[in-house]
Protein backbone atom coordinates (compact mmCIF):
# COMPACT_ATOMS: atom_id res chain seq x y z
CA UNK A 1 0.00 0.00 0.00
CA UNK A 2 0.59 3.19 -0.70
CA UNK A 3 1.48 5.44 2.31
CA UNK A 4 1.26 9.54 2.57
CA UNK A 5 4.82 11.28 4.28
CA UNK A 6 2.36 11.24 7.31
CA UNK A 7 1.64 8.01 7.78
CA UNK A 8 5.44 7.19 7.23
CA UNK A 9 6.45 9.01 10.03
CA UNK A 10 3.53 7.74 12.32
CA UNK A 11 4.47 4.20 11.68
CA UNK A 12 8.12 5.23 11.93
CA UNK A 13 7.29 6.86 15.29
CA UNK A 14 5.50 3.21 16.30
CA UNK A 15 8.48 1.55 16.02
CA UNK A 16 7.47 0.26 12.59
CA UNK A 17 8.63 -0.08 9.36
CA UNK A 18 6.16 0.36 6.65
CA UNK A 19 7.29 -3.40 5.29
CA UNK A 20 6.27 -4.30 8.55
CA UNK A 21 2.86 -3.19 8.20
CA UNK A 22 2.52 -4.13 4.99
CA UNK A 23 2.81 -7.86 5.76
CA UNK A 24 0.05 -7.22 8.75
CA UNK A 25 -2.54 -5.49 5.51
CA UNK A 26 -1.62 -8.69 3.46
CA UNK A 27 -2.19 -11.26 6.38
CA UNK A 28 -5.72 -9.38 6.78
CA UNK A 29 -6.65 -10.59 3.48
CA UNK A 30 -5.50 -14.14 3.72
CA UNK A 31 -5.83 -14.61 7.22
CA UNK A 32 -3.98 -17.56 8.83
CA UNK A 33 -4.33 -21.24 8.18
CA UNK A 34 -5.80 -23.01 10.61
CA UNK A 35 -3.62 -25.72 12.48
CA UNK A 36 -3.20 -29.36 11.63
CA UNK A 37 -4.51 -31.42 14.75
CA UNK A 38 -3.33 -34.90 14.49
CA UNK A 39 -4.51 -35.77 17.77
CA UNK A 40 -5.06 -34.61 21.66
CA UNK A 41 -1.79 -34.93 23.96
CA UNK A 42 -2.83 -37.86 26.34
CA UNK A 43 -0.94 -39.25 29.61
CA UNK A 44 0.17 -42.03 27.86
CA UNK A 45 0.86 -40.06 24.35
CA UNK A 46 2.58 -36.70 25.28
CA UNK A 47 2.18 -35.92 29.20
CA UNK A 48 4.38 -37.14 31.65
CA UNK A 49 2.73 -37.76 35.35
CA UNK A 50 5.17 -37.37 38.00
CA UNK A 51 5.06 -39.07 41.37
CA UNK A 52 5.86 -38.59 44.67
CA UNK A 53 9.23 -39.70 44.24
CA UNK A 54 10.03 -37.98 41.00
CA UNK A 55 8.36 -34.65 42.14
CA UNK A 56 11.22 -35.38 45.52
CA UNK A 57 13.73 -36.10 42.78
CA UNK A 58 13.51 -32.80 40.75
CA UNK A 59 12.70 -30.30 43.84
CA UNK A 60 16.18 -31.06 45.26
CA UNK A 61 17.80 -30.87 42.14
CA UNK A 62 15.81 -27.32 41.67
CA UNK A 63 16.92 -26.37 44.95
CA UNK A 64 20.61 -26.96 44.14
CA UNK A 65 20.13 -24.96 41.36
CA UNK A 66 18.60 -22.45 42.81
CA UNK A 67 21.97 -21.66 44.68
CA UNK A 68 23.45 -20.97 41.80
CA UNK A 69 21.68 -19.64 38.92
CA UNK A 70 19.18 -15.93 38.65
CA UNK A 71 15.37 -17.30 38.72
CA UNK A 72 12.30 -14.69 37.53
CA UNK A 73 8.79 -14.96 37.57
CA UNK A 74 7.81 -13.44 35.13
CA UNK A 75 3.66 -12.23 35.17
CA UNK A 76 1.74 -10.77 32.63
CA UNK A 77 -0.66 -8.59 34.46
CA UNK A 78 -1.51 -5.77 31.70
CA UNK A 79 -5.21 -7.08 31.42
CA UNK A 80 -8.14 -4.74 32.86
CA UNK A 81 -10.72 -6.39 34.76
CA UNK A 82 -13.52 -5.48 32.26
CA UNK A 83 -14.00 -8.71 31.18
CA UNK A 84 -14.50 -10.32 35.31
CA UNK A 85 -16.85 -7.25 35.66
CA UNK A 86 -18.97 -7.66 32.34
CA UNK A 87 -21.82 -9.52 33.71
CA UNK A 88 -21.87 -6.44 36.55
CA UNK A 89 -21.81 -3.44 33.37
CA UNK A 90 -24.88 -5.22 32.06
CA UNK A 91 -26.89 -5.35 35.36
CA UNK A 92 -25.82 -1.51 35.74
CA UNK A 93 -27.08 -0.48 31.76
CA UNK A 94 -30.64 -2.71 31.62
CA UNK A 95 -31.36 -2.74 35.34
CA UNK A 96 -32.43 -6.36 35.26
CA UNK A 97 -30.29 -8.93 37.39
CA UNK A 98 -28.42 -11.79 36.25
CA UNK A 99 -26.47 -14.34 37.96
CA UNK A 100 -23.41 -12.90 38.41
CA UNK A 101 -25.33 -9.62 39.47
CA UNK A 102 -27.35 -11.44 42.21
CA UNK A 103 -24.71 -13.84 43.25
CA UNK A 104 -22.15 -11.10 43.98
CA UNK A 105 -24.97 -8.83 45.63
CA UNK A 106 -26.19 -12.18 48.13
CA UNK A 107 -22.53 -12.46 49.11
CA UNK A 108 -21.18 -9.22 49.06
CA UNK A 109 -19.75 -9.20 52.61
CA UNK A 110 -17.53 -12.49 51.41
CA UNK A 111 -15.44 -10.54 49.07
CA UNK A 112 -11.91 -8.83 50.32
CA UNK A 113 -12.89 -5.77 49.10
CA UNK A 114 -15.94 -5.47 51.23
CA UNK A 115 -14.02 -3.29 53.84
CA UNK A 116 -12.75 -1.03 51.29
CA UNK A 117 -16.71 -0.82 49.48
CA UNK A 118 -18.98 -0.40 52.24
CA UNK A 119 -17.57 3.04 52.77
CA UNK A 120 -19.02 4.35 49.68
CA UNK A 121 -22.19 2.59 50.30
CA UNK A 122 -25.33 4.89 50.90
CA UNK A 123 -27.59 3.28 54.05
CA UNK A 124 -29.69 0.81 53.16
CA UNK A 125 -27.61 0.13 49.75
CA UNK A 126 -29.75 -1.73 46.80
CA UNK A 127 -27.79 -3.97 44.60
CA UNK A 128 -27.31 -1.01 42.23
CA UNK A 129 -26.06 1.08 44.27
CA UNK A 130 -23.41 -2.13 45.56
CA UNK A 131 -22.69 -2.69 41.52
CA UNK A 132 -22.25 1.41 40.37
CA UNK A 133 -19.98 1.49 43.64
CA UNK A 134 -18.05 -1.44 43.02
CA UNK A 135 -17.22 -1.05 39.22
CA UNK A 136 -17.40 2.62 38.77
CA UNK A 137 -15.60 5.76 39.48
CA UNK A 138 -18.77 6.66 42.15
CA UNK A 139 -16.49 4.32 44.48
CA UNK A 140 -13.60 1.67 43.93
CA UNK A 141 -13.72 1.47 40.35
CA UNK A 142 -12.68 -1.88 40.31
CA UNK A 143 -13.70 -1.79 36.48
CA UNK A 144 -11.69 0.37 35.11
CA UNK A 145 -8.55 -0.96 37.04
CA UNK A 146 -6.31 -4.43 36.10
CA UNK A 147 -7.00 -7.71 38.16
CA UNK A 148 -3.91 -7.19 39.63
CA UNK A 149 -4.51 -4.14 41.63
CA UNK A 150 -8.31 -5.27 43.11
CA UNK A 151 -8.47 -7.04 46.70
CA UNK A 152 -8.62 -10.82 46.05
CA UNK A 153 -7.95 -12.35 49.25
CA UNK A 154 -8.86 -11.74 53.19
CA UNK A 155 -6.27 -11.99 55.49
CA UNK A 156 -6.81 -11.05 59.54
CA UNK A 157 -4.70 -8.04 58.58
CA UNK A 158 -5.91 -6.91 55.81
CA UNK A 159 -7.06 -7.55 52.27
CA UNK A 160 -4.38 -8.44 49.54
CA UNK A 161 -3.94 -8.32 45.93
CA UNK A 162 -2.74 -10.64 43.03
CA UNK A 163 0.38 -8.78 43.16
CA UNK A 164 1.23 -9.01 46.94
CA UNK A 165 0.09 -12.72 46.36
CA UNK A 166 3.10 -12.99 43.62
CA UNK A 167 5.45 -11.36 45.52
CA UNK A 168 4.75 -14.43 48.86
CA UNK A 169 4.79 -17.30 46.03
CA UNK A 170 7.73 -15.62 44.33
CA UNK A 171 9.57 -16.00 47.73
CA UNK A 172 8.35 -19.37 48.12
CA UNK A 173 9.64 -21.45 44.75
CA UNK A 174 11.33 -18.50 42.78
CA UNK A 175 14.16 -17.26 45.03
CA UNK A 176 17.61 -16.71 43.32
CA UNK A 177 21.12 -16.37 45.92
CA UNK A 178 20.48 -12.86 45.50
CA UNK A 179 16.80 -12.60 46.30
CA UNK A 180 13.19 -12.61 44.42
CA UNK A 181 13.30 -11.43 41.05
CA UNK A 182 9.81 -10.74 39.74
CA UNK A 183 8.52 -8.95 36.24
CA UNK A 184 4.91 -7.62 35.77
CA UNK A 185 4.29 -6.75 32.29
CA UNK A 186 1.79 -3.47 32.93
CA UNK A 187 -0.67 -0.95 30.47
CA UNK A 188 0.98 2.68 30.89
CA UNK A 189 -2.53 3.93 32.44
CA UNK A 190 -1.49 1.89 35.47
CA UNK A 191 1.44 2.30 36.08
CA UNK A 192 1.05 4.36 38.64
CA UNK A 193 -0.85 2.25 40.38
CA UNK A 194 1.35 -0.64 40.46
CA UNK A 195 4.33 2.02 41.80
CA UNK A 196 2.60 3.03 44.77
CA UNK A 197 1.31 -0.25 45.68
CA UNK A 198 5.03 -1.83 45.29
CA UNK A 199 6.46 1.54 46.90
CA UNK A 200 4.19 0.24 50.20
CA UNK A 201 4.54 -3.54 49.88
CA UNK A 202 8.06 -4.52 49.26
CA UNK A 203 9.86 -3.13 51.82
CA UNK A 204 7.40 -5.47 53.99
CA UNK A 205 7.92 -8.37 52.33
CA UNK A 206 11.70 -7.95 52.24
CA UNK A 207 10.95 -7.77 56.22
CA UNK A 208 8.71 -10.44 55.98
CA UNK A 209 11.08 -12.98 54.68
CA UNK A 210 14.76 -11.60 55.15
CA UNK A 211 15.07 -11.37 51.48
CA UNK A 212 15.65 -8.50 48.90
CA UNK A 213 13.00 -8.46 46.56
CA UNK A 214 13.81 -6.55 42.85
CA UNK A 215 10.60 -6.24 41.03
CA UNK A 216 10.29 -4.93 37.52
CA UNK A 217 7.81 -3.56 35.17
CA UNK A 218 7.38 -3.67 32.00
CA UNK A 219 4.75 -1.96 29.17
CA UNK A 220 3.78 -3.81 25.96
CA UNK A 221 5.96 -2.09 23.39
CA UNK A 222 4.46 -0.14 20.97
CA UNK A 223 6.73 -1.98 17.89
CA UNK A 224 4.47 -5.19 18.29
CA UNK A 225 1.12 -3.66 17.74
CA UNK A 226 -0.66 -4.27 14.82
CA UNK A 227 -2.57 -1.94 12.50
CA UNK A 228 -6.34 -1.77 12.46
CA UNK A 229 -8.61 -2.46 9.07
CA UNK A 230 -11.89 -1.35 7.90
CA UNK A 231 -14.32 -4.09 7.21
CA UNK A 232 -13.73 -3.92 3.33
CA UNK A 233 -10.26 -4.08 4.36
CA UNK A 234 -8.90 -0.57 4.10
CA UNK A 235 -6.80 1.05 6.37
CA UNK A 236 -8.80 2.11 9.43
CA UNK A 237 -7.89 6.24 10.65
CA UNK A 238 -8.72 8.07 13.38
CA UNK A 239 -10.78 10.99 13.32
CA UNK A 240 -7.85 12.77 12.90
CA UNK A 241 -6.50 11.02 10.02
CA UNK A 242 -4.19 9.02 11.31
CA UNK A 243 -3.77 5.51 11.27
CA UNK A 244 -4.91 3.07 14.42
CA UNK A 245 -2.80 0.83 15.84
CA UNK A 246 -4.01 -1.73 18.14
CA UNK A 247 -1.80 -3.88 21.11
CA UNK A 248 -1.47 -7.54 19.69
CA UNK A 249 -2.76 -9.46 22.07
CA UNK A 250 -0.51 -11.87 24.58
CA UNK A 251 1.87 -12.92 22.14
CA UNK A 252 3.18 -9.41 21.91
CA UNK A 253 4.44 -9.93 25.28
CA UNK A 254 7.34 -12.07 23.60
CA UNK A 255 9.86 -8.91 23.39
CA UNK A 256 9.49 -8.52 27.60
CA UNK A 257 10.01 -11.92 28.15
CA UNK A 258 13.31 -11.39 25.89
CA UNK A 259 14.09 -8.65 27.47
CA UNK A 260 14.77 -10.43 30.50
CA UNK A 261 18.32 -11.82 31.41
CA UNK A 262 17.93 -15.14 32.93
CA UNK A 263 18.69 -18.69 33.13
CA UNK A 264 15.19 -20.16 33.86
CA UNK A 265 11.62 -17.94 33.99
CA UNK A 266 8.62 -19.08 35.49
CA UNK A 267 5.23 -18.07 33.57
CA UNK A 268 1.97 -17.72 35.47
CA UNK A 269 -0.75 -15.35 34.90
CA UNK A 270 -1.58 -12.20 37.48
CA UNK A 271 -4.96 -13.58 38.62
CA UNK A 272 -4.18 -17.38 38.78
CA UNK A 273 -3.11 -17.13 42.23
CA UNK A 274 -4.60 -18.86 45.35
CA UNK A 275 -4.87 -17.82 49.17
CA UNK A 276 -1.25 -18.45 50.85
CA UNK A 277 -2.45 -21.48 52.79
CA UNK A 278 -4.05 -23.31 49.79
CA UNK A 279 -0.96 -22.99 48.06
CA UNK A 280 1.27 -26.81 48.72
CA UNK A 281 0.63 -28.27 45.14
CA UNK A 282 1.80 -25.10 43.53
CA UNK A 283 4.81 -24.71 45.46
CA UNK A 284 5.80 -28.35 45.30
CA UNK A 285 4.98 -29.03 41.17
CA UNK A 286 6.90 -25.58 40.46
CA UNK A 287 9.96 -26.84 41.85
CA UNK A 288 9.49 -30.32 40.66
CA UNK A 289 9.26 -28.76 36.86
CA UNK A 290 12.16 -26.39 37.40
CA UNK A 291 14.31 -29.45 37.74
CA UNK A 292 12.79 -31.38 35.52
CA UNK A 293 14.05 -28.56 32.86
CA UNK A 294 17.48 -29.01 34.82
CA UNK A 295 17.77 -32.50 34.31
CA UNK A 296 16.63 -32.33 30.52
CA UNK A 297 18.33 -28.88 30.04
CA UNK A 298 21.91 -31.06 31.02
CA UNK A 299 21.19 -33.74 28.68
CA UNK A 300 20.72 -31.89 25.70
CA UNK A 301 23.60 -29.57 26.57
CA UNK A 302 25.60 -32.85 26.91
CA UNK A 303 24.14 -33.91 23.79
CA UNK A 304 25.10 -30.87 21.65
CA UNK A 305 29.02 -30.70 23.14
CA UNK A 306 29.01 -34.90 21.77
CA UNK A 307 28.24 -33.57 18.74
CA UNK A 308 30.64 -30.53 18.25
CA UNK A 309 33.38 -33.15 19.59
CA UNK A 310 32.04 -35.43 17.22
CA UNK A 311 31.54 -37.79 19.84
CA UNK A 312 27.81 -38.26 19.82
CA UNK A 313 25.88 -41.59 20.23
CA UNK A 314 22.87 -40.56 17.00
CA UNK A 315 20.48 -43.45 18.78
CA UNK A 316 20.35 -41.99 21.69
CA UNK A 317 20.10 -38.70 20.73
CA UNK A 318 16.90 -39.79 18.21
CA UNK A 319 15.36 -41.50 20.93
CA UNK A 320 15.75 -38.53 23.47
CA UNK A 321 14.37 -36.20 21.31
CA UNK A 322 11.18 -38.67 20.67
CA UNK A 323 10.80 -39.49 24.08
CA UNK A 324 11.23 -36.14 26.18
CA UNK A 325 11.00 -33.23 23.65
CA UNK A 326 7.74 -34.16 22.10
CA UNK A 327 8.70 -33.97 18.60
CA UNK A 328 7.61 -37.23 16.59
CA UNK A 329 10.95 -38.20 14.04
CA UNK A 330 10.38 -41.10 11.76
CA UNK A 331 13.92 -41.24 9.89
CA UNK A 332 17.64 -40.83 11.45
CA UNK A 333 18.41 -37.07 10.63
CA UNK A 334 21.94 -35.76 10.25
CA UNK A 335 23.98 -34.27 13.41
CA UNK A 336 23.74 -30.71 11.84
CA UNK A 337 19.71 -31.67 12.18
CA UNK A 338 19.73 -33.60 15.45
CA UNK A 339 21.60 -30.19 16.75
CA UNK A 340 19.71 -27.82 15.53
CA UNK A 341 16.73 -29.30 17.55
CA UNK A 342 18.09 -29.72 20.46
CA UNK A 343 19.77 -26.18 20.15
CA UNK A 344 16.56 -24.61 21.19
CA UNK A 345 14.86 -22.81 24.14
CA UNK A 346 13.12 -25.13 26.49
CA UNK A 347 9.42 -25.24 28.07
CA UNK A 348 8.23 -27.27 30.57
CA UNK A 349 4.43 -26.95 30.63
CA UNK A 350 2.31 -27.55 33.67
CA UNK A 351 -1.40 -28.75 32.21
CA UNK A 352 -4.52 -29.97 34.24
CA UNK A 353 -7.03 -32.11 33.16
CA UNK A 354 -9.74 -31.01 31.33
CA UNK A 355 -12.82 -29.96 33.05
CA UNK A 356 -14.59 -27.83 30.69
CA UNK A 357 -12.51 -24.46 30.83
CA UNK A 358 -12.57 -22.20 27.79
CA UNK A 359 -8.95 -22.04 26.05
CA UNK A 360 -6.27 -23.99 24.75
CA UNK A 361 -5.17 -27.37 25.45
CA UNK A 362 -1.97 -29.82 24.02
CA UNK A 363 -2.55 -31.15 21.38
CA UNK A 364 -0.22 -33.40 19.05
CA UNK A 365 -0.02 -30.98 15.60
CA UNK A 366 1.75 -31.23 12.07
CA UNK A 367 3.84 -28.53 11.19
CA UNK A 368 4.56 -27.06 7.41
CA UNK A 369 7.64 -29.30 7.51
CA UNK A 370 5.31 -32.62 8.12
CA UNK A 371 6.81 -32.93 11.42
CA UNK A 372 4.30 -33.72 13.82
CA UNK A 373 5.11 -31.34 17.41
CA UNK A 374 3.35 -30.70 20.63
CA UNK A 375 1.76 -27.14 21.17
CA UNK A 376 -0.53 -25.73 23.04
CA UNK A 377 -3.20 -24.31 20.86
CA UNK A 378 -6.06 -22.17 21.19
CA UNK A 379 -10.13 -22.52 19.91
CA UNK A 380 -9.12 -19.53 17.43
CA UNK A 381 -6.78 -21.35 15.33
CA UNK A 382 -8.90 -24.33 15.29
CA UNK A 383 -11.37 -24.92 12.43
CA UNK A 384 -14.82 -24.55 12.59
CA UNK A 385 -15.82 -28.14 11.65
CA UNK A 386 -13.06 -29.84 13.91
CA UNK A 387 -13.81 -27.90 17.46
CA UNK A 388 -15.33 -30.93 18.56
CA UNK A 389 -11.40 -31.54 18.94
CA UNK A 390 -11.63 -29.56 21.91
CA UNK A 391 -14.13 -31.61 23.75
CA UNK A 392 -12.14 -35.21 23.12
CA UNK A 393 -8.63 -33.01 24.46
CA UNK A 394 -7.79 -34.75 28.19
CA UNK A 395 -5.81 -31.73 29.50
CA UNK A 396 -6.47 -28.25 29.40
CA UNK A 397 -3.61 -24.99 29.21
CA UNK A 398 -3.67 -23.19 32.57
CA UNK A 399 -0.51 -21.32 31.62
CA UNK A 400 1.95 -23.08 34.10
CA UNK A 401 5.45 -22.26 32.68
CA UNK A 402 8.84 -23.33 33.46
CA UNK A 403 11.45 -22.00 30.64
CA UNK A 404 15.10 -22.88 29.87
CA UNK A 405 16.27 -19.40 28.25
CA UNK A 406 19.83 -20.00 27.42
CA UNK A 407 21.96 -22.07 25.05
CA UNK A 408 25.02 -24.63 25.94
CA UNK A 409 27.02 -21.53 25.85
CA UNK A 410 25.14 -19.10 28.46
CA UNK A 411 23.91 -16.89 25.66
CA UNK A 412 20.37 -15.69 25.90
CA UNK A 413 18.33 -17.29 22.56
CA UNK A 414 17.13 -14.79 20.15
CA UNK A 415 13.17 -15.55 20.94
CA UNK A 416 11.52 -14.12 17.36
CA UNK A 417 13.57 -17.49 15.77
CA UNK A 418 11.17 -19.54 17.19
CA UNK A 419 7.79 -18.30 16.37
CA UNK A 420 5.21 -19.04 13.93
CA UNK A 421 4.12 -16.36 12.15
CA UNK A 422 1.38 -18.15 10.60
CA UNK A 423 -0.36 -18.34 14.05
CA UNK A 424 -3.06 -15.55 15.42
CA UNK A 425 -6.58 -14.20 14.42
CA UNK A 426 -8.49 -11.76 13.32
CA UNK A 427 -11.32 -10.44 15.27
CA UNK A 428 -13.92 -7.71 14.85
CA UNK A 429 -13.45 -4.79 17.20
CA UNK A 430 -14.91 -1.27 17.23
CA UNK A 431 -13.66 2.44 17.93
CA UNK A 432 -16.18 5.14 18.64
CA UNK A 433 -18.69 2.86 17.51
CA UNK A 434 -17.06 1.82 14.13
CA UNK A 435 -16.85 -1.60 13.12
CA UNK A 436 -13.35 -2.80 12.44
CA UNK A 437 -10.68 -6.14 12.20
CA UNK A 438 -7.92 -6.39 14.29
CA UNK A 439 -4.97 -8.85 14.06
CA UNK A 440 -3.88 -11.02 17.17
CA UNK A 441 -0.44 -11.55 17.22
CA UNK A 442 1.26 -15.46 17.60
CA UNK A 443 0.11 -16.22 21.54
CA UNK A 444 2.69 -15.95 23.85
CA UNK A 445 2.80 -20.13 24.58
CA UNK A 446 1.15 -20.86 21.32
CA UNK A 447 2.41 -19.60 18.04
CA UNK A 448 5.50 -17.60 19.87
CA UNK A 449 6.42 -20.61 21.01
CA UNK A 450 5.78 -23.49 18.66
CA UNK A 451 9.27 -23.78 17.86
CA UNK A 452 10.17 -24.18 21.03
CA UNK A 453 11.36 -27.81 22.85
CA UNK A 454 8.02 -28.35 24.72
CA UNK A 455 7.69 -30.75 27.30
CA UNK A 456 4.09 -31.54 29.42
CA UNK A 457 3.41 -32.26 32.81
CA UNK A 458 0.37 -33.81 34.25
CA UNK A 459 -0.53 -31.09 37.50
CA UNK A 460 -3.08 -31.23 40.06
CA UNK A 461 -5.93 -28.62 39.66
CA UNK A 462 -5.33 -26.94 42.68
CA UNK A 463 -2.83 -25.74 41.16
CA UNK A 464 -5.10 -23.64 38.75
CA UNK A 465 -7.40 -21.38 40.10
CA UNK A 466 -8.04 -18.28 38.13
CA UNK A 467 -10.50 -15.64 38.32
CA UNK A 468 -11.93 -14.69 35.19
CA UNK A 469 -15.64 -13.52 36.77
CA UNK A 470 -16.12 -11.67 39.93
CA UNK A 471 -17.85 -14.59 41.53
CA UNK A 472 -15.07 -17.00 41.37
CA UNK A 473 -13.52 -14.72 43.88
CA UNK A 474 -15.99 -16.99 46.16
CA UNK A 475 -14.48 -20.22 45.33
CA UNK A 476 -12.73 -22.25 47.86
CA UNK A 477 -9.25 -21.25 46.92
CA UNK A 478 -9.62 -17.40 46.91
CA UNK A 479 -11.48 -17.30 50.36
Amino acid sequence: MNFSSKDINQIKSHGLTVDTVNKQIEKFKTGFPFVDIVKPASNTDGVKKLSDADCQKYINIYNEYQQSHKIVKFVPASGAATRMFKDLFDFLSSNVPNKTSLTTTMNIKQFAFWDDLKQYLPRNATDMNIVDCLVTDSGLNYGNMPKALIAFHKYPEYAKTPVEEHLSEGFQYAKSSDGVHIHFTISPEHKHGFETLLNRIVPQYESKYGVKYNVTLSEQKSSTDTIAMNMDDTVFRNDDGTLLFRPAGHGALLANLADIDADLIFIKNIDNISTESLRGDTVKYKQALGGLLVVLQKQIFDFINAIDANTADVTKIHEFIINNLGIKLNAPLSLNEYRDILNRPLRICGVVKNTGEPGGGPFWVRGGDGVVRLQIVESSQISPDAKDIMKTSEYFNPVDLVCGMKDVHGNKFDLEKYVDDDTGFISEKSKNGLALRAMERPGLWNGAMAKWNTVLVDVPASTFTPVKVVTDLLNRAHQ
